[in-house]
């Protein structure tokens, strides 16, 4: 009687590698796609904080005054 050279595990690996790397994908798709979807409705002016915004804002008392004076 012939042995049998292939074991049921080793005729199921490609199959149970495949499964393995579809979950992997699956899972590191769902944290790129909520990335994506959070950073696409992110509003301006929510994320600065307050100190980030006044920095941002024009310096308008001195530029106006020095324009002012120009003219």
């Amino acid at each position: 009687m012939k042995k049998r050279s292939v074991s049921p595990i080793g005729a199921l690996h490609p199959i149970l590698f495949f499964a393995g790397v579809y979950i992997v994908v699956l899972f590191f798709s769902i944290f790129i796609c909520s990335a994506l979807f959070y950073s696409c409705n992110t509003s301006n002016a929510s994320s600065f904080s307050e100190n980030e915004q006044k920095i941002s804002e024009p310096q308008t008392n001195t530029s106006t005054a020095a324009m002012a004076s120009v003219k």
